[in-house]
């Protein structure tokens, strides 16, 4: 994401065609975004697009913004497009595996985890690796506890009751919280839910999640990061998502 300060400098740039303009716009906000919230932030960048007919801009730009139903957000060839004006942070390489990324999302049939995964692609866009890392991991994790609760419940509380005496049988996905990650991926495994080289990944995944998710002097990079999220879309959520 854009910072405001970025904006500023970048809508300030020759040659830049309205519809580049509303999408640097939009690419500095949370999406999905209505006009009225990019009108304004265009506004305070010194950009006064009030008098623009943004839907009509937005059609003419050939695919570079999505309109969904929250409003409008940049699309993959929208985010292809924002490299080519050199605001991406990443470098070549890290800017196509986001890219690569972001055409598993559409695969993705569940909007709330579809907005999740892409926000932590945006994180990842934006450097923000530690988060980006935490967030795919939850999303990963609500989307397991899912199909537990819809194909694999029973399965899944006899295997936890075998294990754990005390386990007290779950009706919800919010129940299964109350076992721990790593016990949690033991049981969907041994119920077969999961094979044991992809328990062995998401094991991975947890475990740097967890690094990530506290103050310590771990450094990750925007390939690590890029490797978390594909291994989760391609055992995860290209399998129990889609």
């Amino acid at each position: 994401m854009l910072s405001p300060d970025d904006l500023k400098l970048a809508l300030q740039r020759d040659g830049l065609s309205r519809a580049d303009k509303v999408l640097l716009v939009i690419a500095s906000l949370d999406q999905p975004v209505k006009n009225p919230a990019i009108m304004a932030r265009a506004q305070d960048a010194g950009c006064n697009m009030k008098s623009w007919n943004i839907a009509d801009i937005m059609t003419k730009a050939k695919g570079i913004i999505l309109r969904v139903p929250g409003g409008y957000e940049v699309s993959e060839k929208g985010h292809a497009r924002l490299e080519g004006l050199g605001v991406s942070k990443l470098s070549p390489a890290a800017a196509k595996v986001a890219q690569d990324l972001r055409k598993h999302l559409v695969s993705i049939k569940d909007d709330t985890t579809r907005a999740f995964v892409a926000e932590a692609i945006q994180c990842h866009e934006a450097a923000l690796y530690r988060s980006a890392i935490v967030m795919s991991w939850l999303a990963a994790v609500g989307v397991l506890y899912n199909e537990v609760v819809a194909n694999h419940l029973a399965a899944f509380n006899i295997e936890a009751k075998k294990v754990d005496g005390k386990w007290k049988v779950a009706a919800a996905a919010d129940d299964l919280g109350r076992m721990k990650e790593a016990e949690f991926l033991d049981r969907i495994a041994a119920i077969g839910m999961i094979g044991k080289n992809v328990k062995a990944q998401l094991v991975a995944g947890l475990n740097l999640r967890n690094g990530c998710g506290h103050p310590n002097s771990l450094k990750v990079g925007a390939n690590a990061v890029a490797a978390h999220i594909e291994m989760l879309l391609l055992n995860v959520f290209d399998k129990f998502a889609s």
